[in-house]
C-alpha cells in the first residue's frame, strides 16, 4: 500500500477581536495523516419548538434546555489499520485519564422557570486582563518517514513541549470576542452553576474529551471561543443528551434541523449525536445565523429560537421604533435566559475561584484521534481490540443505533491516541468473524413471524433487534438488522448504510370485527361506528 505523510507546521496567528483583546490560534499537534486526512465532515431552531430536556436522572437537581446544534467541518488525524504508533514513556497523549463515560445525568436550570431553585448570589464578575503579547508559543508536528520495511509511526506529543503544557482553558479565554452581558439574568444562572460544583466537575470533566477539537474548529473559522462553550448549556456535553423535542446530541439538533445540515439519520447511525460530523453542522449553521444578523447575540437567539422568529422580533421593534438589539426584543423566556447563560459560563471560565469552583485542568492537545475501518465490525469488538469498555467506546463514538458499525457509512472511529495503537495493532490478529450482524430489507409488507422465518431466527429476537412493536407489520422496503448467517460474508452496502429506514403498519388481521345493533339510519362497521345520515 502507498503511504505518504505529511508534515504539518503550525503557526500561530493573532487577530484583533471585537473587544480589543487578542486571541491566538494555536498550532494543532498533528499526529500523522496516512494515505489522506479525513474530512469529517435550516431555517428554524434546530431544537424546534422551544421544549426543557428530559432530566435523565431524577436525583439532579434541575432540568436540561436542549437546543439546536451541527458541527462545523472538522480535521481528524486519520491512522489507517496497517500502522502503528510508537511508543516513548516522557510523552503524553490524552488530556486526561478516560473518565467514566455512563451518561451522566444531564443537569441545568430551566430558564423562565419561576419555581425554579434560586442558587445564592454572586457579584459581578469582570473578565481577566489579558495581555496583548500573551501569545502562545508555536509548535511545529513533524511525521518523519521511514524506511521502506518498517511501519510508519506517530510523531508522539511531547510532554515537555510549553505548548502540550498550556491549559485549555487559557487557549479559550485568549479568545473570548462577544460582547459582554451584564445584569439580573447573568447573576442568577451564576449563583446556580455555584451552587453545584458537583455538577459543574462532572459537565467539565465530560467536556475534556470533545473541547479540544470544537475550539480547533472554531478558531479555524474565525470564530469567538465561547461558541465552544455552548454545548455546556445545550446538553452538559453529554453527546447521548435527548430532549422533549427530539434534540440530540451536544449540540441539541432535532430532526428536521439535522437533515438541513447533512446529518443522516437512519437505522443504523444518528449523526446528531456524532462528534464530528453534529460540531460541522453547529458551526454551519452559526456561521450563517451570524451572517444574517451581524451580532453573536443575536445570531444565538436565532440559534435557540429560530432565525425566523428573530427576523419577525426585529421587523416588530423597528417598526414601532424601538431598539433591534437582543436585549430589547420580546422573546420567550428561554431564548431571553439563553445569552445570560453562556455568559454565566464564560465568566466562570474566565475565573472559576471568583465563583468557588475549580476547572479540571485540561491540557491543549488532542484527545482523540480518527482511526479508518475497512469493514462493518461489531460495537463490542471494537471496543475490545481497542481495550475500552464500551461505554467508553460509545462516549467518543455515540452515534451508532445498533451493535454494529457500517464501514460504508461510517469509515473511522474516534479513540484515545494509546487505544488507538493497540486497535491498530489487534484489528489484523482478530481470529473471529468481525461483524456478527447485517442487514436484511424486507421484500414485502409482512408479520414479523413470517420475516422471522425467511431469516432464520425467532420471532422474539427479530423483534428484540428491531423494537417492533406488537400488532404491527414491517413495511415493504424496511431494513431489519439480523445475525450473519454463515456463508454471508457481504459488508453492508454504502446505500443502506446511508438511507436505511424501518416503518411499521397496522395488523389489520388482529382487529375485531364488532356488529352493533344501530338505530334507523345508522349503521355499525367492522372498526367502529359510522353514522350516516
Amino acid at each position: 500500500m502507498r503511504r505518504q505523510i505529511m508534515d504539518t507546521p503550525l503557526i500561530p496567528a493573532a487577530d484583533e477581536i471585537s473587544q480589543g483583546a487578542r486571541r491566538v490560534s494555536r498550532a494543532v499537534l498533528h499526529c500523522v495523516v496516512s494515505l489522506s486526512v479525513v474530512a469529517c465532515s435550516s431555517l428554524g431552531s434546530p431544537h424546534g419548538s422551544i421544549a426543557q430536556s428530559d432530566r435523565l436522572d431524577p436525583s439532579d437537581p434541575g432540568g436540561v434546555l436542549a437546543q439546536e446544534a451541527n458541527p462545523g467541518p472538522a480535521m481528524a488525524h486519520t491512522i489507517h489499520a496497517d500502522e502503528s504508533v510508537s511508543q516513548g514513556e516522557s510523552e503524553i497523549f490524552v488530556v486526561a485519564d478516560l473518565i467514566q463515560s455512563s451518561p451522566e445525568p444531564i443537569e441545568a436550570m430551566a430558564s423562565g422557570d419561576e419555581s425554579a431553585e434560586e442558587p445564592f448570589v454572586v457579584g459581578a464578575t469582570a473578565l481577566p486582563d489579558i495581555p496583548g503579547d500573551a501569545l502562545l508559543p508555536s509548535t511545529v508536528a513533524l511525521a518523519t518517514p521511514e524506511p521502506a520495511n518498517q511501519v510508519p509511526s506517530v510523531e508522539r506529543i511531547d510532554s515537555n513541549n510549553r505548548a502540550v503544557q498550556t491549559d485549555l482553558w487559557t487557549r479559550i479565554r485568549l479568545g473570548f470576542g462577544i460582547r459582554n452581558l451584564d445584569g439580573r439574568q447573568v447573576r442568577n444562572s451564576e449563583r446556580w452553576y455555584a451552587a453545584r460544583p458537583d455538577y459543574v466537575q462532572r459537565m467539565t470533566q465530560r467536556a475534556g474529551r470533545y473541547l479540544f477539537h470544537i475550539v480547533e474548529e472554531v478558531e479555524r473559522r474565525g470564530m469567538p471561543t465561547e461558541i465552544a462553550l455552548l454545548p455546556f448549556i445545550e446538553s452538559a456535553f453529554n453527546p447521548e443528551a435527548l430532549s422533549s423535542a427530539r434534540a440530540s446530541g451536544v449540540w441539541q439538533f432535532i430532526p428536521s434541523t439535522g437533515k438541513d445540515f447533512d446529518l443522516r439519520q437512519n437505522v443504523f447511525r444518528d449523526d446528531r449525536r456524532d462528534v464530528l460530523t453534529s460540531t460541522r453542522a453547529a458551526l454551519d449553521y452559526l456561521e450563517k445565523l451570524h451572517g444574517m444578523f451581524g451580532d453573536w447575540h443575536l445570531a444565538l437567539a436565532a440559534y435557540n429560537w429560530g432565525e425566523g422568529n428573530v427576523a419577525r422580533a426585529i421587523a416588530k421593534n423597528r417598526r414601532a421604533r424601538k431598539p433591534t438589539d437582543y436585549s430589547h426584543l420580546r422573546m420567550p423566556a428561554e431564548t431571553r435566559h439563553y445569552v445570560p447563560k453562556l455568559q454565566a459560563v464564560k465568566n466562570i471560565v474566565a475565573r472559576p475561584e471568583a465563583f468557588g469552583l475549580a476547572l479540571p485542568a485540561l491540557a491543549d492537545h488532542p484527545y482523540f484521534v480518527s482511526v479508518a475501518i475497512e469493514n462493518d465490525i461489531d460495537v463490542d469488538t471494537a471496543a475490545q481490540l481497542s481495550g475500552l469498555s464500551v461505554d467508553d467506546f460509545r462516549a467518543l463514538n455515540p452515534q451508532m443505533n445498533k451493535p454494529v458499525i457500517l464501514a460504508a457509512g461510517t469509515p473511522q472511529v474516534l479513540l484515545p491516541h494509546d487505544n488507538a495503537d493497540q486497535f491498530i495493532q489487534e484489528l489484523p490478529r482478530y481470529p473471529g468473524r468481525l461483524s456478527s450482524w447485517t442487514a436484511w430489507v424486507a421484500p414485502k409488507t409482512m408479520k414479523p413471524g413470517d420475516a422471522a422465518k425467511q431469516i432464520g431466527v425467532s420471532e422474539t429476537r427479530l423483534r428484540a433487534l428491531n423494537s417492533i412493536p406488537s400488532r404491527m407489520l414491517i413495511k415493504v422496503g424496511s431494513t431489519l438488522i439480523v445475525p450473519r448467517s454463515d456463508g454471508h460474508e457481504a459488508d453492508v452496502s454504502e446505500h443502506l448504510a446511508d438511507n436505511a429506514m424501518i416503518a411499521f403498519v397496522p395488523d389489520g388481521s388482529k382487529r375485531r370485527r364488532v356488529s352493533l345493533k344501530a338505530k334507523r339510519h345508522a349503521s355499525a362497521s367492522t372498526h367502529g361506528l359510522v353514522r350516516q345520515k
